[in-house]
């Protein structure tokens, strides 16, 4: 049969919206963010995608910047975190997180995730050492983390805390947006997100300094006074991470869609949980905080790695896609990153030179084995039909029964 595809939210409602601010540009034809006053019309669309990330997660600043990856990187430098400090990260994230922590100069010390799919309290507990710096909170699959007991942890330790919301924009925990409990955060605009500026990341902030590093950080030093660029003083040195206007003006059209598509996935998702939660054996992630789930992602716990396994083949054979089994995935979990366990770089780091804080191929991370192993992930569509919907959870419904050798309740 057919498969029924999910792809991310972003990109199903791409219209005139996105087309008007990106001919904006293209009439005046100044694609640089920074000055070019007369010229530009007005049209100041880094600022406004800005200013729709702050109206939306109430975040006193917001540095867009050329992808989430960068945004990382800015949000580590703008914190102040660097050479030779130890970073507690996650073993379950997109690799950018991690390979961020690197190039910055940082040893990343992996703790153990727990059904939230977050570093747990624990986990970051049983990690700390004298030398711990910093922790790179990673909220994965459109959730949160466990933000009340962690940021205990953050106040008694004296840490430092980034947090990578790339998969977590528009989520919240007990009315605080992902991305600003830490010292600073930042969230992804890749085409794989809730919104997407093509490629673009947003770094965020409510701590002036904080800002005006990742300001001058992502653009050679600059500190953007004045209006001739020329002139312009460098505070401190920094790198190229702009984001163009063309990008910009996209992601500031799907920002102003967010609030819409979340509504809709909290909807679907809801359905998706109640019905499915109907078969014995069949669980879902941890949500710390149920209302400020951005709701991108149906995240499936079965009992064990076999009979997730299991699942997998299941739906593989009756068709259904549009989900991620992440035990397996090259990029979001530690298993496959044989490239960074043996630090296989294309010229030397800090770590090469400092040492590993860990030996990376004998690392013990039972509970994360567990809950990856157990996870299924489906991305959620705002554009589905309520009978696609309805024919998606019957299939998975049947899949998951045979998988666990049982009936749903009715």
């Amino acid at each position: 049969g057919q498969k029924i595809f999910s792809i991310m939210p972003g990109i199903e409602l791409f219209g005139p919206e996105e087309k008007k601010e990106i001919q904006d540009v293209l009439d005046t034809s100044i694609f640089f963010r920074y000055n070019h006053d007369a010229q530009r019309n007005n049209h100041w669309k880094a600022r406004d995608f800005e200013s729709e990330v702050k109206k939306l997660t109430g975040a006193k600043y917001a540095h867009a910047v050329s992808s989430g990856s960068t945004a990382v990187a800015c949000a580590l430098a703008a914190a102040g975190i660097g050479a030779g400090d130890e970073v507690i990260v996650p073993p379950f994230t997109y690799i950018a997180s991690v390979e961020a922590v690197l190039f910055c100069g940082g040893l990343p010390v992996f703790a153990e995730i727990d059904e939230s799919l977050c570093l747990s309290p624990e986990g970051i507990r049983k990690a700390i050492t004298p030398k711990t710096k910093a922790i790179m909170l990673v909220h994965m699959c459109g959730q949160m983390a466990r933000m009340d007991e962690i940021m205990n942890i953050v106040r008694e330790h004296n840490l430092t805390l980034i947090e990578d919301a790339g998969q977590a924009f528009a989520a919240s925990y007990k009315g605080t947006y992902t991305g600003l409990f830490g010292k600073t955060g930042c969230y992804s605009f890749d085409f794989f997100k809730i919104a997407t500026a093509a490629e673009g990341g947003v770094m965020v902030t409510n701590d002036e300094q904080c800002y005006k590093n990742a300001d001058s950080y992502s653009d050679h030093g600059h500190d953007h006074i004045g209006n001739n660029r020329g002139m312009e003083n460098h505070p401190i040195i920094g790198f190229n991470y702009r984001i163009s206007e063309l990008h910009a003006a996209v992601g500031a059209a799907q920002t102003r869609k967010v609030p819409q598509i979340r509504e809709i996935n909290r909807k679907y998702k809801k359905r998706m949980m109640e019905q499915l939660g109907q078969v014995p054996g069949a669980s879902f992630a941890h949500i710390p905080d149920p209302a400020g789930d951005s709701a991108t992602f149906l995240n499936l716990l079965l009992p064990d790695t076999a009979t997730a396994k299991k699942t997998v083949d299941l739906f593989n054979q009756n068709g259904i896609g549009g989900f991620n089994y992440w035990f397996i995935n090259m990029y979001h979990f530690i298993n496959q990153w044989d490239h960074l366990k043996n630090l296989k770089t294309a010229a030397p780091l800090p770590i090469h030179l400092l040492g590993a804080p860990q030996d990376y191929n004998n690392l013990h991370l039972p509970k994360s084995q567990e809950v990856v192993g157990r996870l299924i992930s489906f991305g959620i569509r705002c554009s589905w039909k309520e009978e696609e919907l309805e024919q998606l959870i019957g299939k998975i419904k049947v899949s998951l029964e045979k998988a666990l050798g049982v009936h749903a309740h009715a």
